[in-house]
């Protein structure tokens, strides 16, 4: 996998000041407040970095926390896990493999298969949805 690297500048440049300071610099949106929290459409949530395919519509479920869960990426190699000490906790951060982009945390209180919710800001993703066939390009 080819990785994106941009400076500040750049990324500044592509991003949201929103989504910059998620996806940058840790942020996270307050619960509730992203629009693919509700989202039952079906296709691809990309990073909205670099248009990495991170998950499937499929595995997306309510979690009640406020933000978007999922049980699984697409491709466990898409999204990196890294220890996260700040805020007094530690957690699992879940971030892009490509990009770099800070995506959410991962928590060990999903539902089956996988038993993991990865709990993402909606400003960290791109929804694309499928089409009537069946496309929508994980590539």
């Amino acid at each position: 996998m080819e990785h994106v690297t941009l400076s500040e500048t750049e990324w500044r440049k592509k991003l949201s000041p929103e989504a910059y300071h998620v996806l940058r610099e840790a942020g996270t949106e307050r619960a509730f407040s992203g629009r693919y929290n509700n989202n039952k459409a079906d296709g691809v949530y990309r990073c909205g970095g670099c248009a990495l395919p991170l998950f499937d519509s499929a595995d997306k479920y309510d979690s009640g926390s406020g933000w978007p869960s999922f049980t699984q990426p697409i491709d466990a190699e898409n999204v990196t896990d890294h220890r996260d000490t700040r805020h007094g906790m530690t957690r699992i951060e879940a971030r892009c493999s490509r990009c770099d982009g800070h995506l959410g945390h991962v928590f060990p209180d999903g539902p089956p298969p996988t038993g993991l919710r990865y709990c993402m800001n909606s400003l960290s993703l791109e929804f694309r949805p499928r089409s009537a066939n069946g496309d929508e390009g994980r590539g």
